[in-house]
């Protein structure tokens, strides 16, 4: 059910922005040293989306029964953080990578990180 409109989004943000520059790639890192860049983007784009949802006139008691649409509803609003975490995985890891990183483990756990840091962020 979530997956459909998740799909959609992520393919939205994929065309509405492009991909950073190839020749910018920093194939030489350690994995440490990629995981050291990416994490703060990762961050970013998940606090965007936990205080978009959180915005969202929706969100409420039922919330973790519609976190998925609330979800896909927030992508709009962070658009940037999203596409720079996807551009960064890209940039680090090799090309496509972004995008498997996001419909893949990230979105895996984006609705129960989404429901803790609304817990955890005073309304």
């Amino acid at each position: 059910m979530m997956l459909a409109p998740l799909l959609g989004t992520a393919l939205l943000v994929n065309v509405a922005t492009g991909p950073l520059d190839e020749l910018n790639a920093k194939p030489d890192l350690s994995a440490q040293e990629k995981t050291a860049v990416t994490q703060p983007l990762v961050r970013s784009a998940t606090e965007c989306i936990i205080h978009a949802v959180m915005a969202n006139p929706r969100y409420g008691k039922n919330a973790a029964a519609q976190i998925g649409d609330l979800i896909v509803d927030s992508m709009s609003a962070c658009r940037t953080p999203v596409r720079a975490m996807i551009d960064a995985y890209d940039q680090y890891y090799g090309e496509g990578s972004g995008e498997a990183f996001f419909m893949g483990p990230y979105l895996d756990v984006l609705p129960k990180a989404v429901t803790d840091g609304a817990q955890r962020t005073p309304q």
